[in-house]
Parts: structure tokens; C-alpha cells; sequence
């Protein structure tokens, strides 16, 4: 039977999209014109929690660098499901012929969709700053928390979902959101009881490559300006499949891993550790954790409720307001806050220097920021050892310590000449890319004595340099 107009206009209902600068277009379901009720995408993109992340940018500090890295963790989140999904779809063979029991193709793909929209559903103001100086207190991460609102707070709406863009599921096929907050992140007690297809599937939020920083990666150089064309997402995927070992990249694809691996390494040298961007950072230390413990006092899983408000624009306005308070407390962070909104860099970089990782295992450096301090301030003029300096430790780490030893960051490289699939290849690839660095600075409150700081920290670290690590 010959196909009709109102066939061909059947295609587009129940789908929208979405214009993006990284990925040009992205598909997501909408409820069609004949059933307005049905839950899609769209409900989960429009809910509160994840409207919630316009509100929290994706650079924390580097904004006040790039001017133009506005950009937030929606519209990462929303980048990341439109990989994760191409993923599922090129991935599906192959998972089908290792794992008998995976569930239908279209619901393996708004499983992997659905955990990408919501794998950062759990970040707070400043994101992984807000992790390390806040949510550390409660033993928590922004992975936990986001476990906590998939399950308790999204779960009725993942579980009346029924079709993902290319389809409609198996009869008997119902998400799960617990799968969802599995592949986020894995259980500290593992205990073995999730099906295979979905352990393999987890790798693609926690392995070498992912969906996760496939797209920041490129969406934060595209927004800084830094690239325009770092990533070549369509060729890694092409080669991309599942073996019964894992994750398994042909050989054909391992110059598409370098260049992504190359292409982090650059944005962690010139985006995420610029200097500006790491002493913007300093003073942030001294005035976020009072200010969020005030803002918002208790562990958050006590409150989910209230962790809905916990964003960067509430902390502004109330930070804002607080200028004009009476309490003491809260006024001196004001001030503080008010500099740092205003772009008035407190720490100046006074000494910079390069040193590899290697050496703090070897024995023959520090890994934490107070013991180089302390050995500087001893190697300074008597006059000047009190004056107020910081020593800034940015850990930059391109690559695993040990691609081999750690299964969860592992991919294996199937080699067409022999058929074989194996991991060891990937330490011949790791020789070509740069071994982990530390970015070593000494931050002072002027210029006024940025020789005699460079002096000191050059003496401290030539000194380590020359240490023997004994076993003593």
C-alpha cells in the first residue's frame, strides 16, 4: 500500500529536538498530539531536578577566565545523553552477542540516555569544588546523592517511560531506576547481583573514554574557545564494541583515543588548571565551606527536599544579602564572596613549576601542599617568613597509573592481524602519551617578593630531587 502524507507525518510525533553547538541536533521523546499523558524524556528534562542544573555551571572558577563558558551542567547532561544513546545503539550487537539476556534494543538505549541525562542530577554549587569541600564531611560524593534523587525522587517518572527515540520496548520491559543509579556509579558492596550486560554497560560512565567526558571534553573547549575540533566521537565509536572480555576498542581506533586522551591533557593544562583559574580557587577555599555549612546546614540525604534549592544562583542572592546583615560571621564572608564575584583575584603567582607524580611515589617529594610550604617558609630570607603565601598542588592525570591493574578503566584493544583481544597493548599506547604531572605554584598575596619565593622553591625542590628514598 502506497504510503500517505499523514504516514510520512507519523515520524515526528512523540519526538522533538534539541539544537546544540557540539552536537548539532539531538532527539528526545515528547508525549504525541493523540496521548498527552504518555511520560517521555521530556518530563524528566522539564522536572525540577534537572532544571535544577541551569543554575550550576559547568567551570566552576574558569568561567572568570573564559569569558565565554557559560554554559552549565544542563546542558551537559543533556549532551550526555545524546552520546550515551548513540553508544547504545552501535554497542547493541555486540552486547546481544555476549549477553544473551539483554533486555530489547530500544530499552538498552533510554537506559544508557536516561542515566547520561541524570548522571550529574546529584552536584551541587561549584560541582566537584562543592564534592571535595562540603559534601566530604558526609562521607558523600555528587554520584551518592544523585542515587539517592534517581531512586527517591525520579524513579515514578523512569519507570512509566515505555519507548526511547527509536522505539517502543519489549511488552514486559519496565526501566528500573536502581539501574540506573547503578551505572552512575557502582555500589561500594558490589555484590555481584546485577546482570552482566548491564556491569559491561557501566563501563561506558567509567572507563578510559566515556559518555560523561566525551562530551565535556569537547564541550568545554568549544565554550572556552580554547578548540574547535578536539574530538573525533564518530570514529571512536565506530570501533568501539563489547568482547567477552569488556569494553574492546579495534586497533583501527586507538589513534581516536590518543587524540581524546591529548585533547583532555591540553584542556587540564589550559582550562581546568589555568593559573587564574587555580588562584581563584585558593580564596574559594577559605570562604566555601562556612558558607554552605550556613546556607546548608546537615547531610543532605536528610533533606533532599532542601537540596532542590541548593544551586549557585541561591547562594549569590543570599550571599548577596548578607552584606547588609548583622551577624558578623556572615558579613566578613560577604565581603569576601563580593571580591571574588567581582573578579578581584586575591592570590598572584609568584613561582610555577612542572613535577612528575613519579617523584611523590619514589619518595622524593610531598603530596601534600603544607610540607612544601613549611620547607619554603625555612628557605626564606628571616625577614620574610611570616608573610602569607600558599602552595597550589594541581594533580593533572591524563592517563590510569595502570591501565592493566584497573578493570573498571581498562579497554581492551582487539588486534585484526592476530584476532586476538587483549589489554596489554594499551601500555604501548601509554608510552606515546604524556606521564601524569603535578602542577607545582607558589601563590603570594603581591609581587613584592616573587624572586626570593622563586629562590626558595627552587632550593626545596632541587633538594627533594637529590633525595634517596630508603626503606626506613
Amino acid at each position: 500500500m502506497k504510503k500517505t502524507a499523514a504516514d510520512n507525518y507519523n515520524i515526528y510525533k512523540g519526538m522533538a529536538l534539541i539544537a546544540d553547538p557540539i552536537h548539532q541536533y539531538a532527539f528526545f521523546t515528547v508525549p504525541p498530539d493523540n496521548d498527552p499523558s504518555e511520560t517521555t524524556e521530556k518530563d524528566l528534562i522539564d522536572s525540577p531536578w534537572l532544571q535544577r542544573l541551569r543554575r550550576i555551571y559547568q567551570l566552576q572558577s574558569a568561567r572568570w577566565v573564559y569569558p565565554a563558558a557559560e554554559h552549565s551542567r544542563f546542558q551537559h547532561s543533556l549532551g550526555t545523553m545524546h552520546v550515551a544513546g548513540e553508544f547504545a545503539k552501535h554497542l547493541y550487537p555486540s552486547l546481544r552477542d555476549v549477553c544473551k539476556d539483554v533486555p530489547s534494543v530500544n530499552y538498552v538505549e533510554e537506559l544508557m540516555r536516561i542515566a547520561g541525562l541524570l548522571h550529574d542530577v546529584g552536584h551541587g554549587p561549584y560541582g566537584h569544588f562543592f564534592d571535595e569541600h562540603f559534601l566530604r564531611q558526609w562521607k558523600l560524593t555528587h554520584e551518592l546523592i544523585g542515587q539517592q534523587i534517581i531512586i527517591k525522587k525520579l524513579g515514578a517518572l523512569i519507570a512509566h517511560i515505555r519507548r526511547s527515540p527509536s522505539g517502543a520496548f519489549a511488552s514486559d520491559e519496565v526501566l528500573n531506576s536502581k539501574q540506573v543509579a547503578y551505572l552512575i556509579k557502582m555500589p561500594e558492596a558490589f555484590e555481584g547481583k546485577e546482570p552482566r550486560w548491564l556491569r559491561l554497560l557501566r563501563q561506558l560512565f567509567s572507563g578510559i573514554y566515556t559518555v560523561d567526558n566525551l562530551d565535556y571534553v569537547q564541550r568545554d573547549a568549544y565554550m572556552t574557545g580554547f578548540s574547535l575540533d578536539m574530538v573525533d566521537i564518530p570514529r571512536l565509536r565506530y570501533y568501539t564494541f563489547f568482547t567477552h572480555e569488556g569494553i574492546t576498542l579495534h586497533q583501527s581506533g586507538i589513534s581516536a583515543m590518543g587524540r581524546f586522551l591529548n585533547a583532555r591533557l591540553n584542556l587540564y593544562s589550559n582550562v581546568y588548571f589555568h593559573r587564574t583559574t587555580r588562584a581563584l580557587d585558593l580564596h574559594l577555599q577559605e570562604i566555601f565551606r562556612d558558607t554552605v555549612n550556613l546556607l546548608f546546614p546537615g547531610n543532605p540525604l536528610q533533606n533532599l527536599d532542601g537540596y532542590l534549592h541548593c544551586d549557585e544562583w541561591f547562594l549569590f542572592s543570599e550571599v548577596q544579602n548578607w552584606l547588609a546583615a548583622k551577624d558578623g560571621e556572615k558579613k566578613k564572608l560577604a565581603r569576601e564572596w563580593k571580591k571574588l564575584h567581582d573578579r578581584e583575584v586575591k592570590w598572584k603567582m609568584a613561582f610555577s613549576a612542572e613535577i612528575s607524580i613519579g617523584r611523590i611515589y619514589r619518595g622524593t617529594g610531598f603530596s601534600q601542599a603544607g610540607d612544601y610550604e613549611a620547607k619554603i617558609r625555612e628557605n626564606l630570607p628571616a625577614k620574610l617568613r611570616k608573610i602569607s603565601f600558599k602552595v597550589d598542588l594541581a594533580t593533572q592525570d591524563p592517563r590510569p597509573l595502570n591501565p592493566i591493574a584497573e578493570p573498571g578503566k581498562r579497554v581492551n584493544i582487539f588486534n585484526p592481524a592476530t584476532g586476538l583481544t587483549s589489554p596489554s597493548a594499551l601500555m604501548e599506547i601509554y608510552r606515546f602519551i604524556p606521564a601524569r604531572v603535578m602542577h607545582f605554584r607558589v601563590f603570594a598575596l603581591n609581587h613584592d617578593y616573587d624572586e626570593e619565593l622563586s629562590c626558595a622553591a627552587e632550593k626545596v625542590l632541587n633538594f627533594l630531587e637529590t633525595v634517596t628514598p630508603t626503606n626506613i
